[in-house]
């Protein structure tokens, strides 16, 4: 790392990996690989280390009990992750937080929401949804264009230095409030209605559907407000896009396409879940 500025730490076992590598493995990358770079960032004088976190930390903070409203996820929910992803995702992010306090680098956690182009890992999803309907759905509460993820790193390196350590949230800007978290988990057809009515047309055009009911929404405002963050693809943006006979992904994310997680392919879907 010998004159380098900036680190941008991408590298992880994923998800789509839990069923398919031992938990030794995630550590051994998740937690000591993250361990070894923040250690060669300090040695080195490295200004700004980035971290590609995930929402999966949150885990279980996501499900709200039965007929309760959705859950409004900002970063003071507390993490309580589900899975060997989630632990050793949520593990590295407090190593950053340690370099920080007892080394002095600058370290900004990001936490993105989906992006990855693959179909669902859900057989029910899969069989209920069109691929794009789904993924459109999805940029109401979980899902971020590569492009804005981008957007959010490179600001994030640009801020490091003057900020610290901070953790956000990257998925694109819901158009929900709090006030719409009741209906939002009843009948998420009326809530977005009320706040993107021209989805309506869009979707009985396409024989798209809305889901039914949506249980937690990611909040990005701590990123807009300290990163400067202006992320473009939102769900409104998506629909004028898809009205005027445009692709619902930038191109950014059609020139990346899916790069894959794993080597084989499995017959019952992208990737087997644990």
């Amino acid at each position: 790392m010998q004159g380098v500025q900036a680190v941008f730490h991408a590298a992880t076992l994923h998800k789509p990996h839990v069923a398919t590598h031992s938990r030794r493995e995630f550590i051994d990358t998740n937690v000591t690989g993250t361990l070894n770079l923040l250690e060669g960032a300090v040695t080195t004088g490295v200004a700004a280390f980035v971290y590609t976190s995930t929402t999966s930390v949150f885990g279980n903070a996501l499900v709200p009990p039965a007929g309760a409203p959705a859950a409004w996820v900002t970063e003071e929910v507390r993490p309580i992750p589900k899975n060997i992803y989630g632990v050793t995702k949520a593990a590295a992010e407090d190593l950053c937080q340690l370099f920080h306090r007892n080394k002095g680098l600058a370290c900004i956690v990001l936490r993105t929401s989906r992006f990855f182009p693959e179909a669902d890992d859900e057989k029910i999803v899969r069989e209920a949804y069109a691929d794009d309907n789904i993924k459109v759905n999805e940029y109401l509460f979980r899902r971020v264009d590569i492009e804005d993820a981008v957007s959010a790193h490179l600001l994030a390196a640009e801020r490091a230095p003057a900020i610290g350590f901070r953790r956000y949230i990257i998925s694109a800007t819901t158009p929900f409030s709090r006030d719409d978290l009741a209906d939002l988990r009843a009948d998420a057809a009326l809530a977005a209605a009320r706040r993107v009515p021209d989805y309506q047309a869009e979707y009985a055009q396409r024989g798209w559907k809305m889901l039914p009911g949506i249980d937690r929404v990611y909040v990005n405002e701590r990123a807009r407000d300290e990163l400067g963050w202006q992320p473009r693809y939102d769900f409104k943006f998506i629909i004028d896009r898809l009205r005027a006979g445009g692709d619902p992904r930038s191109p950014l994310a059609r020139l990346v396409g899916s790069k894959g997680y794993h080597a084989e392919t499995f017959t019952e879907r992208p990737y087997p879940v644990e």
